[in-house]
C-alpha cells in the first residue's frame, strides 16, 4: 500500500511453539505443492491431474486459513474482548465476509 497507511499492518501477534511450528510446516507443504504444479505445467501433464493438484493446494490453504483464523479466535479476539474492545469482532467479521466470497 503505497502512500496509505494500514491499519491492521501495525498489529502483531508473536507465534511460539507448536502453533508457529503448524503454521510454517503448513506453508513449506503449500509451498512445495505450488512448485509441483507448475512443474506438472512446464512438463505438459494433462490437464486433470494439474486441476486436482489445484484443488489438494485449494483445500491446503482452506485448512491453513483454518487453524490461523481459530488461533486468532482464541487469542487475540478475546484478549480485546476481555479489554472492553470490540475492535477485533468487527475486524472478524469483515475478514470472514472477505474470505466467504
Amino acid at each position: 500500500m503505497t502512500g496509505e497507511t494500514c491499519p491492521s499492518c501495525a498489529k502483531k501477534k508473536h507465534r511460539e511453539g507448536k502453533e508457529y511450528k503448524d503454521l510454517i510446516t503448513r506453508l513449506n507443504r503449500i509451498e512445495g505443492q505450488i512448485r509441483g504444479i507448475k512443474k506438472m505445467v512446464e512438463e505438459d501433464r494433462y490437464c486433470i491431474d494439474i486441476i486436482n493438484q489445484v484443488a489438494a493446494v485449494s483445500a491446503a490453504i482452506n485448512s491453513f486459513n483454518k487453524v490461523l483464523l481459530s488461533e486468532h479466535i482464541k487469542s487475540c479476539v478475546v484478549e480485546d474482548i476481555k479489554e472492553g474492545s470490540e475492535d477485533s469482532v468487527n475486524e472478524l467479521c469483515s475478514t470472514l465476509h472477505k474470505l466467504m466470497r
